[in-house]
């Protein structure tokens, strides 16, 4: 397989309205790439990032779908105007869930969001990659699917079930398509994260501080230009998932 030359490729982003997607969309755009920017609820949002992706040069178009819901997914994935060469899997639901009050939506949000949306949308893009040109899946994971936190059990079993994920269609989808995965620690604090829960996480660190979106957007990039990482899960996480 030749190595990826990200100009000119069309790379589809989910949650790339805001955050880290959001980063990832315009970081892809910076190297030359067209960039599909899917939203659920972030309309307004959607059309800003592609409206800042088009000043770069590059052709940007937004998609919606509800990631819980495999209509949804796959309508929108047959709608795209051509089959993208690179798709980063970014969207995410995450909040607290203590597991006395876990109710079935709460499953369905988290899991549907992190792994039942990814599984389908990879299947349905990944599938048309592998009968064309081949190209990159690339998930964004969390170092919490390793070792998980209190409080969060149904958003770190979908994320463990996204690291199995990535591996099984890694095989399923070699030797054309080359899938990975991004472990990412604290990157982006929750909006509701107050000064001293952001000074605890980073303390967590070993290296004592948070990383920036900027942080994933390079090793999702690295993933994706590389042509003989496969099957793999990056950690980008500052040291978390070794601390104590």
């Amino acid at each position: 397989m030749i190595r990826m030359d990200l100009r000119d490729k069309t790379v589809l982003v989910t949650g790339a309205a805001k955050r880290v997607g959001r980063e990832i969309a315009l970081f892809f755009a910076s190297k030359g790439a067209h960039v599909f920017v899917h939203y659920n609820r972030s309309a307004t949002e959607a059309e800003a990032t592609c409206a800042e992706i088009r000043a770069l040069g590059v052709e940007s178009r937004a998609f919606r779908a509800d990631l819980t819901r495999v209509d949804e997914v796959v309508a929108m994935a047959r709608s795209l105007p051509r089959v993208p060469d690179v798709l980063v899997n970014c969207a995410s639901a995450f909040y607290k869930t203590p597991l006395a009050d876990v109710t079935e939506a709460d499953w369905e949000a988290l899991v549907g969001s992190n792994l039942k949306g990814p599984f389908f949308l990879s299947r349905e893009i990944g599938t048309r990659m592998a009968a064309a040109n081949g190209g990159r899946i690339v998930s964004i994971a969390d170092w919490s699917a390793f070792r998980p936190y209190r409080d969060y059990a149904p958003y770190c079993a979908a994320k463990g079930g996204l690291v199995t994920l990535t591996k099984a269609l890694a095989r399923e989808l070699a030797p054309k398509v080359l899938v990975n995965a991004v472990a990412p620690g604290p990157i982006l604090p929750p909006p509701d994260m107050d000064e001293e829960q952001r000074k605890k996480a980073s303390s967590k660190t070993v290296l004592g501080r948070w990383g920036s979106p900027r942080d994933i957007a390079n090793a999702v990039a690295f993933l994706c230009e590389s042509d003989f990482t496969n099957g793999t899960v990056l950690f980008v996480d500052g040291g978390r998932s070794i601390a104590v």
